[in-house]
């Protein structure tokens, strides 16, 4: 993937098919370092399974044989020189991290995290999720939850209101300087 927000994406629609009624996403750059962790209160998998998960080979789908999210998001933060682990436990959920030097040239960049957050909020998803985003000291949360209750039984999948959430994302990425990411 050639955006770290593609892969937030996809970890996190993974969060949703493992029933997960909460996913949180922290995106925060200090240090040098970018970390990005998606968490979910899902399914979560076994012992056995997360030793396996890193391999493409090892997939849940049905309609195919191969799964490739998050082999390719474990190579991205190795290519960049960074981490990447995942814990999980059956009936609790699951954990993905990923860190990458900030400044590596083979880093690739965050993305539209704008585009990720109403991609993710838009559909008849029943999940609820929370978006932490940290720059060197500065940051803002956006929790589905928070809104919902202010939309007072709109649906938050109305397009007015995914235009108001991507406008505001877009704004406070640029209000603490994590729109270069």
């Amino acid at each position: 993937m050639r955006e770290l927000a593609l892969n937030i994406l996809d970890i996190a629609e993974n969060s949703v098919k493992a029933g997960a009624s909460l996913v949180r996403v922290l995106v925060e750059a200090k240090d040098g370092r970018l970390t990005i962790e998606i968490s979910d209160n899902g399914c979560g998998m076994d012992a056995e399974f997360v030793k396996r998960v890193t391999d493409p080979f090892t997939t849940t789908r049905t309609t195919r044989k191969v799964g490739m999210g998050i082999p390719l998001f474990k190579m991205a933060a190795e290519m960049a020189d960074g981490t990447f682990s995942i814990t999980s436990e059956k009936g609790v959920g699951t954990t993905v991290t990923a860190t990458f030097v900030l400044d590596h040239i083979d880093r690739a960049p965050l993305g539209d995290l704008a585009d990720t957050v109403v991609t993710l909020i838009g559909g008849e998803c029943r999940s609820d999720f929370v978006f932490d985003v940290r720059v060197n000291g500065k940051g803002f949360v956006f929790d589905t939850r928070e809104l919902k209750a202010e939309l007072d039984g709109v649906p938050v999948g109305e397009p007015e209101v995914l235009v108001f959430v991507r406008d505001m994302i877009k704004e406070n990425l640029i209000d603490i300087g994590g729109e270069k990411l």
